[in-house]
C-alpha cells in the first residue's frame, strides 16, 4: 500500500500544480477593464456593397456550396472575414458574410466600403 498512497499524493500534486500554473498564465491573456474584469474586443467588421444584379450567397466558399439565401445589387453587407476558394471570373477571394445567417458571397461581386477584410 505504501507505493500506491506515493502514486496518489505525486498525481494531487501533479493536478495541483497544473492548476497553479493556468491560473498564473490566465491574467497575462485578458485585458483588464477598469473594473477590473476581463473585456473581450469584439472583431472588427467590414462593410461592402453588392455589384451584382443577384448574387447567390452559400454556405461554402465555392459554386457548390448550398444557397443560404440572396443578396441583390447595391445592398449593403457586414464582412466578417476573406478567405480563397474557387476561382469566379479569375477572383478566388470569397467574403464570409454575417448579415442575418452566416454565407459566403464571391469577392468578384463585392466592393468594398473602407478597407479590405481581414484573412479568416
Amino acid at each position: 500500500m505504501p507505493l500506491r498512497s506515493a502514486l496518489v499524493r505525486f498525481a494531487i500534486a501533479g493536478a495541483a500544480g497544473a492548476l497553479v500554473a493556468s491560473a498564473a498564465v490566465t491574467p497575462a491573456t485578458a485585458s483588464e477593464g477598469s473594473q477590473g474584469s476581463p473585456q473581450r474586443q469584439a472583431p472588427r467588421l467590414y462593410k461592402g456593397v453588392v455589384t451584382a444584379n443577384r448574387l447567390l450567397l452559400r454556405d461554402a466558399p465555392n459554386r457548390g456550396g448550398k444557397v443560404v439565401r440572396v443578396a441583390f445589387r447595391d445592398d449593403v453587407v457586414t464582412v466578417y472575414c476573406r478567405t480563397t476558394g474557387q476561382k469566379v471570373d479569375g477572383d478566388s477571394r470569397w467574403y464570409l458574410l454575417r448579415d442575418g445567417a452566416w454565407a459566403y458571397g464571391a469577392a468578384r461581386y463585392i466592393r468594398d466600403l473602407g478597407p479590405a477584410p481581414r484573412p479568416c
